[in-house]
């Protein structure tokens, strides 16, 4: 593969963020070194980093940096630190801006249980052996972008919290067709969820679905399950989903628990893409599903492979450079089947290493691929 001047912006953000980060640039650097491909990268400030630089949590310099280049690689938001700062404030508004300002609409969540890591699920090996779905969240609308939202106070001083859901058939179209053809190149099925028993958002959705189904996508299989169900499911029968798609909030919490199964947060990568554009690029974020954590921030014990696995997905979509996507993916799991392993996903028979030990491990993997 070869190629010059893909450009990045770089936000490693609050917590764990700076640290997972780091282990990212050695893989972007053994990139560089071995494959003939040069990244031009830029680094930003976002989240409480932002707040405490710029006193806001997505800088318009950040804005602006995001839109000017091919991708974005972010880390994570938020901490104990920002927790009293008003709603308008939070660390956690700065994504929200960016998926906002680069219109990122659909939100790629993988949820994949590696064979070293099938004993690391809470459910029975042989529920979760062979894990592979991708949860497709749709990721400017809905409850957390609707209007009107706030809490009010009435006049005898009681408070009313207020949130709303709002979803247009374009929003529901384009995102549907993202999940649609993502299925086509996997096993060939779409589950879609909502709550459209009781919520008219749900029969819009259910609806619109169906529509861009049978007019664009008849040779895809399409169930509709209510979001409820689907949790259920979830914990019982995972292997029956290949492609599940939902609205923000019930992407959300799908995914969250989808990413239960396979045994750790920090484990799992994510891509948030927006529409392609008439040439052919399209802004695109990736960033790890796992938080700031923290707890453990600065003590070096964070699990780095949710990271290094967003810069694979970062490879596979915006630069189109599979085979190096690949190889990053398999030195992870290489890594993970020799025995290192950060504190989260430790098992017995396996031996305790830090974030960095973790990261260099995963560039030896490299080296012995490339060889």
């Amino acid at each position: 593969m070869s190629g010059s001047n893909k450009s990045l912006l770089v936000l490693p953000g609050d917590g764990i963020g700076p640290e997972v980060m780091r282990e990212v640039r050695r893989v972007i650097a053994w990139m560089e070194s071995r494959r003939a491909v040069t990244f031009a990268i830029t680094e930003g400030l976002v989240g409480g980093a932002a707040i405490d630089a710029e006193g806001h949590p997505c800088p318009d310099a950040t804005v602006r940096a995001a839109k000017s280049v091919d991708a974005v690689l972010f880390g994570s938001v938020g901490g104990p630190k920002w927790d009293s700062l008003p709603f308008d404030q939070r660390p956690e508004l700065g994504i929200l801006r960016l998926r906002k300002e680069l219109g990122l609409f659909a939100n790629l969540r993988p949820a994949v249980v590696l064979d070293p890591l099938v004993d690391a699920s809470s459910l029975k090996p042989d529920v979760v052996r062979g894990l592979d779905i991708m949860i497709v969240r749709e990721s400017t609308g809905g409850i957390y972008f609707g209007e009107p939202r706030g809490i009010h106070t009435d006049a005898a001083g009681k408070r009313t919290g207020t949130d709303t859901e709002v979803y247009s058939e374009e929003e529901i179209a384009r995102v549907a067709r993202v999940a649609f053809d993502l299925a086509r190149k996997r096993r060939n099925k779409v589950t879609s969820c909502e709550k459209a028993n009781v919520m008219q958002s749900g029969r819009l959705w259910r609806a619109v679905v169906s529509e861009v189904h049978k007019a664009e996508y008849a040779d895809v299989e399409l169930e509709h399950m209510y979001a409820d169900n689907a949790a259920m499911q979830l914990c019982s029968r995972p292997k029956q989903f290949d492609v599940i798609l939902a609205s923000n909030l019930f992407g959300d919490v799908l995914s969250d628990l989808a990413a239960a199964l396979t045994g750790s947060l920090g484990m799992l990568p994510s891509a948030t893409l927006g529409a392609v554009q008439p040439d052919g690029r399209r802004h695109a974020l990736y960033e790890p599903i796992h938080g700031s954590a923290p707890d453990i921030a600065g003590k070096g014990v964070a699990n780095p492979s949710a990271q290094i696995l967003s810069f694979a997905m970062l490879l596979r979509w915006s630069f189109g450079m599979e085979e190096e996507a690949r190889l990053v993916e398999q030195a992870v799991e290489r890594v993970l089947a020799g025995g290192l392993r950060t504190a989260d996903i430790m098992a017995p028979g396996t031996a305790r290493v830090g974030t960095t030990v973790l990261g260099e491990a995963v560039v030896r993997e490299l080296d012995k691929l490339a060889a």
